[in-house]
């Protein structure tokens, strides 16, 4: 019994040992050893792209771990740097267990950061002109370049330009304002390089230049508005290094001519080759652009028709208004004195105008290098302009129907070789091939002057119309009308055939202007 109780005494002093020597040693390694968790995990080690960058006890702390590694980035950096990267949290529960200093964790994940960066974006001002874009290091750069754009058009340097932000928009965007810095300097005693004068007249001259300068005391010659003709936006942004131009870049991107469309209206006196001389490009170019109304460089265009052309412009456009004085002959508008007994087709010139003299101040409104506008200020005439006066017509001329429904185009107006002997070897008609007994119909309403036979014509209509036009329609196999009669369009006058010198069924028809047959084609609608 006392043996057992000796060895029970043995076993408890060594159980108390054992825990006084764990004790010290937790107490000596406790900066080291997990904090001991009964419900969780108390070591985390941390992975970066699948690296390990350290072990910690407490996973609320990575986060900050993370950010002090990319700030650190972000100060050695100019721009925008992107990473690509991902954590995984990896814990345990353990006794014993080493963490690693925090300091030492976030230059682990600096340096997987520095292996991770995707890419540096650098900080820009982005000017936007419509849907053109360029991308510049500094406002400096940008006002520098808005300012070469001007400068072209604004020599002696009397507007600037500036960026304001641009109350309409919500967000912080710039825009560009234009202002005159400095009044143009009044004429002195250079005024005659402005009103010149010359010649036998001078005294007269003299007169008409003091009532001028007493007019026109007030007005400021010159270039007296400037803008750009396009919104400018400009906004702070970041992009990669390659979308930045340099300031020589976008000035050339900017300011050189690009070709670009625009819609030209057809003026009096035009012509395809006037019209690709004032727009700096040629008849090919314009049948290109406007195949559907253009087929060819023979086509009719008519005052007020719509074509696109190509015209060299750059990004931005310079919009301006110069005050200027000038000298000229003009003339008044024309008169015009309405028949309503006449087609609109006729008219007649009651008087013919003569030229009047006048000196003008104007203000013309040019978008680049174009006149856009001109509005007359001020207008001293000299020797006041006639008129012309023209009589006209109101009356809508009648229109031209094919008269047959149908049939095959076998022959043309003008030039041929004759199809059978003894027909003309210049067709002063069309053929339409149709069967024996098609209905042949009046092409516009008129009287019938002839109906009968017409020797080589076989047996032919001819019918007169208000207009002056006489329309002859030949080979028939029967006449419906008689001499005298009237018709309206589209009625029933005979029956298609194959007499007179004919090569086969067919209807010929004509239309004579003044007694000359001209091409039916072009007045059928």
């Amino acid at each position: 019994m006392r043996r057992l109780t000796k060895y029970t005494k043995i076993i408890k002093y060594t159980h108390i040992g054992a825990m006084l020597f764990t004790a010290l040693l937790v107490f000596l390694l406790v900066p080291a050893i997990g904090k001991y968790s009964e419900s969780g995990n108390n070591l985390i080690t941390v992975f970066v792209n699948g690296t390990q960058v350290g072990v910690v006890n407490d996973s609320s702390k990575v986060d900050s771990m993370i950010l002090e590694a990319r700030k650190r980035i972000a100060k050695e950096n100019d721009g925008l740097v992107l990473i690509n990267y991902e954590v995984v949290l990896s814990g345990s529960r353990v006794i014993f267990g080493k963490t690693d200093a925090k300091e030492d964790v976030i230059n682990n994940i600096y340096q997987v950061f520095l292996r991770s960066i995707m890419k540096t974006k650098q900080p820009v001002y982005e000017v936007k002109i419509n849907e053109f874009t360029v991308n510049l290091k500094s406002s400096n750069e940008v006002l520098t370049l808005l300012r070469t754009a001007k400068s072209k058009y604004d020599e002696n340097n009397e507007f600037t330009v500036d960026l304001v932000l641009d109350s309409s928009r919500q967000l912080n965007v710039l825009t560009t304002k234009v202002t005159k810095t400095d009044e143009i300097e009044e004429q002195g005693e250079d005024e005659t390089s402005v009103f010149p004068t010359a010649g036998a007249y001078q005294k007269i001259q003299e007169y008409y230049d003091e009532a001028l300068n007493q007019e026109t005391g007030a007005f400021e010659f010159g270039v007296t508005n400037l803008d750009f003709g396009e919104n400018v936006e400009v906004v702070q942004a970041y992009v990669d290094s390659d979308k930045i131009s340099t300031l020589d870049e976008a000035i050339e991107l900017v300011t050189k001519d690009q070709e670009k469309s625009k819609i030209y209206e057809v003026e009096a006196g035009d012509s395809l080759s006037v019209i690709a001389q004032k727009n700096d490009t040629t008849i090919d170019e314009i049948i290109a652009m406007n195949k559907e109304i253009i087929p060819d460089e023979n086509a009719t265009i008519r005052v007020g028709d719509e074509i696109k052309v190509n015209m060299p412009e750059p990004e931005l456009s310079v919009v301006r208004t110069e005050q200027v004085y000038y000298e000229e002959e003009y003339d008044e508008d024309i008169q015009y004195v309405d028949n309503d007994s006449w087609y609109t087709t006729k008219s007649q010139v009651l008087q013919e105008p003569v030229a009047g003299f006048r000196k003008v101040v104007a203000d013309i409104t040019y978008r680049n290098d174009e006149e856009e506008s001109r509005e007359l200020i001020y207008e001293d005439v000299v020797a006041q302009a006639v008129a012309k006066i023209v009589e006209r017509g109101t009356k809508t001329p009648p229109t031209y129907m094919k008269p047959v429904s149908g049939g095959r185009l076998s022959s043309g107006f003008g030039k041929r070789t004759a199809p059978t002997k003894g027909a003309s070897t210049y067709h002063e008609g069309v053929d339409w091939a149709v069967p024996i007994g098609t209905a042949v119909v009046a092409a516009s309403g008129g009287q019938v002057i002839r109906a009968g036979w017409g020797s080589g014509y076989g047996y032919c209509v001819y019918i007169q119309h208000p207009d002056g036009i006489v329309t002859r329609y030949g080979h028939l196999s029967k006449i419906l009308v008689k001499t005298g009669q009237t018709v309206k369009q589209g009625e029933k006058i005979a029956l298609s055939g194959n007499t007179g010198v004919s090569s086969g069924p067919h209807l010929h028809f004509e239309i004579r202007v003044n007694g000359t047959p001209v091409n039916p084609l072009n007045y059928l609608n």
